[in-house]
């Protein structure tokens, strides 16, 4: 897409020295091509802006052929210690590689950026100092959510202070503005806070999702205006929304309160909603042309399906994949389930097409690259299987210390990927480029 963008460009600039018809022709052909493929189609599979990759949906930039055999010494180009401890995923943007930490000793919350070429820490900016909630899961951290970008800023969330804190830096790592989003007070479930920051347009969008005062809301990436909020139903939950081009629209997506939700990412409103999954979800929602899939959760198990023009539900099953994403590929729908066992279903009529244990527990999501899905399970093997509908078929494991819940990044046939290692008797966090 930085090609088809860059050749737009040129053709707008070539036309500027032609006739004016023409030079309105084609520049308003540009506008209705960016309005209509959305801010997600037009950023650069050069990079990896959000967690979900360039798509926004867990698949890698076409063309890319990462290594699929990697060890602690074989295809590492690269590893560098992360100071602290989170379960935040790379981003990728230009030549840095962005990260969010936390130090639960001095109680401080992180980003932190390296040198995308050589690993080396270019800086690590404070963005919180006290302030740590009491108690959460043991799986999760004070740094969860993914950092994001629109190219010029970074956004990083994190819970602090009962509250959803958003902070906006440049890529130096100054921070531009920072503001409380909302509350995040729950009271029974005190599992902490996980569900990562977006952008859209102009717009940064976070969730907080509790009991009581649950919500989506939008801020204005330049300076933290709040442009909208939608008030969400009151029940724990810890997905992170995104947006996908579904049925000709845009479409803000997020499941969680035994429901499945579609609102209009430009104001908040909802468009649809349609009963399924479960109270509470992890995972992040993808999507087809014309259709949406979710799952969870706790208390019940569900995997579905649902038409993205109208909400009506195509089918479900009784599979779980609580702290995963999936990963949906050429008509066929991907994934990895809280103990270990991967799974493809036909997209349109959930008709399973295998089912195969490689061995869990997994909390990070699988990624499509190069024809490959990847995915690590919490102990720090990453599964390589084809992506393919007629059968299971393992290209290979990799082992890279004995932790890992973050879902690496693939940018330029190389993989950036955060891991862990306890075997000293000390927990050391490193963040590894893997490639050939």
């Amino acid at each position: 897409m930085l090609q088809q963008k860059t050749s737009l460009q040129q053709i707008v600039m070539r036309s500027m020295m032609t006739r004016p018809i023409l030079r309105f022709v084609v520049a308003s052909f540009v506008v209705l091509t960016m309005v209509n493929y959305g801010v997600c189609e037009l950023k650069s599979e050069a990079e990896w802006w959000n967690w979900r990759g360039p798509n926004l949906n867990g698949t890698a930039a076409a063309g890319q052929t990462p290594p699929t055999t990697w060890s602690e010494t074989d295809n590492i180009i690269w590893k560098v210690p992360v100071p602290g401890r989170g379960h935040s995923s790379p981003i990728v943007v230009g030549d840095k590689i962005v990260l969010s930490t936390a130090d639960e000793s001095a109680k401080t919350q992180s980003v932190i950026c390296f040198d995308r070429k050589s690993g080396a820490q270019l800086w690590q900016t404070v963005v919180n100092k006290g302030g740590f909630t009491a108690k959460i899961h043991t799986k999760n951290t004070h740094a969860s959510p993914s950092v994001t970008t629109d190219g010029t800023h970074l956004f990083a969330s994190f819970n602090n202070n009962e509250a959803v804190q958003l902070a906006a830096l440049d890529l130096s790592g100054k921070i531009v503005w920072q503001k409380k989003a909302g509350d995040y007070m729950p009271s029974t479930y005190k599992f902490g806070y996980g569900p990562s920051p977006l952008v859209y347009g102009d717009t940064v969008i976070v969730s907080s999702e509790f009991e009581s005062n649950g919500f989506l809301a939008a801020f204005r990436g330049s300076s933290g205006q709040e442009v909208w909020r939608t008030q969400r139903p009151k029940f724990n939950s810890y997905s992170s929304p995104i947006v996908g081009r579904v049925s000709g629209r845009d479409q803000l997506l997020i499941s969680g309160a035994e429901l499945v939700c579609s609102y209009d990412p430009s104001n908040g409103d909802a468009m649809w909603k349609c009963p399924g999954t479960s109270k509470a979800t992890c995972g992040t929602m993808v999507w087809s042309k014309d259709i949406v899939f979710a799952s969870g959760g706790y208390p019940k198990k569900e995997t579905i399906a649902v038409r993205g023009s109208d909400g009506q539900v195509l089918w479900r099953n009784k599979e779980k994949c609580y702290e995963q994403s999936m990963v949906y590929h050429d008509g066929y729908l991907y994934a990895m389930n809280d103990g270990g066992i991967a799974l493809c279903w036909k997209g349109d009529t959930g008709e399973e097409m295998w089912k195969s244990r490689l061995g869990g527990p997994v909390s990070s999501s699988p990624v499509l690259a190069g024809g490959n899905i990847y995915v690590s399970n919490e102990r720090g093997k990453t599964f390589v299987f084809q992506a393919s509908p007629t059968g299971f078929k393992a290209v290979a494991q990799n082992q890279l210390g004995d932790e890992a819940f973050a879902t690496p990044a693939f940018v330029g046939n190389r993989i950036y990927a955060r891991a862990a290692d306890r075997s000293s008797g000390k927990r050391i966090e490193t963040l590894y480029c893997i490639g050939r």
